[in-house]
């Protein structure tokens, strides 16, 4: 089976959650980007927590996540939707460090701990809905959590983990979010809580081949577990020659004449997907017309 992610419910509504795993999703960017290892799992950790966050939308709803880090890494940015759709890159996706002391990849250091993380949800109104918080970590799972706090005042736990093999391929991607309702009694928090702490780290439960519902089930225990809906998730680009057509239409005649006397031709990247679309001679003279 490919990738997915779950929703659910638990201890009786009292308990919103999500998991995924993304396993072949971070596999198919990393490819595209040829991304090291630590820009792996940055862009894997960021791109597996927006797709859970999509699932919260409903519809054509879209959210934009981006993480300004003082690292080497750069801007991560990325794309996701209520269909489990996702898309997304790094500024320098040859970042590569040795493991951390917890014999980790060192995201950290790749992300950087100063900086802001900013989420952009277009739910179809005029005004799109925009929270931004600083970076307190820069491993991007306590990030998350923390703009849930304090963007969303929703108690929440974000876990996120990426592994790699040794040639640079995805062996392993998943995460979890774990979300109290108003109300959650203190037991019920106190049982979360003690689980949280005593759980291996997300990447290792992932490679030892723990489903979705496995990973909620090790949290919240499986009696306590109500999955609601299962989606399909995969690195999905809405780029198309048309849409790059409309772009440079969109730089005028004169610019357009610019490319057909320098180049005699133009040559269009896209950032999310890194596909390239050629525009020959013939095709800008016709944009040039639009134009």
């Amino acid at each position: 089976m490919g990738d997915y992610l779950i929703k659910a419910l638990a201890y009786d509504g009292k308990v919103r959650a999500y998991a995924a795993n993304t396993t072949d999703t971070i596999h198919e960017a990393q490819k595209r980007h040829y991304t090291w290892p630590t820009a792996s799992a940055a862009l894997g950790r960021a791109m597996t927590a927006s797709v859970m966050m999509g699932a919260m939308l409903k519809g054509e709803d879209k959210i934009t996540v981006k993480i300004e880090g003082d690292g080497p890494i750069g801007v991560i940015l990325v794309d996701s939707n209520a269909k489990g759709e996702v898309r997304g890159y790094v500024t320098n996706p040859q970042t590569h460090f040795d493991l951390n002391e917890s014999g980790k990849l060192d995201v950290r250091r790749a992300v950087g701990t100063s900086g802001t993380l900013t989420v952009v949800k277009d739910i179809g109104l005029k005004e799109n809905f925009s929270g931004q918080v600083p970076l307190v970590s820069g491993e991007l799972g306590e990030d998350f959590t923390y703009y849930f706090a304090v963007s969303e005042q929703v108690p929440s736990s974000v876990g996120v983990g990426v592994l790699v093999n040794p040639d640079n391929s995805v062996l392993a991607s998943g995460g979890f979010i774990i979300q109290l309702m108003p109300g959650t009694d203190e037991e019920t928090i106190g049982a979360i809580e003690k689980r949280l702490k005593e759980i291996p780290p997300i990447s290792k439960l992932i490679q030892q081949g723990l489903t979705p519902e496995e990973i909620l089930a090790e949290i919240l225990g499986k009696e306590n577990v109500k999955i609601l809906e299962t989606v399909p998730v995969s690195f999905k680009c809405n780029c198309s020659k048309e849409r790059f057509s409309k772009a440079i239409i969109s730089f005028g005649k004169q610019e357009i004449q610019d490319m057909i006397d320098e180049d005699g031709q133009a040559e269009a990247q896209c950032h999310f997907c890194n596909e390239k679309y050629l525009f020959t001679k013939d095709e800008l003279e016709e944009l040039k017309k639009e134009a």
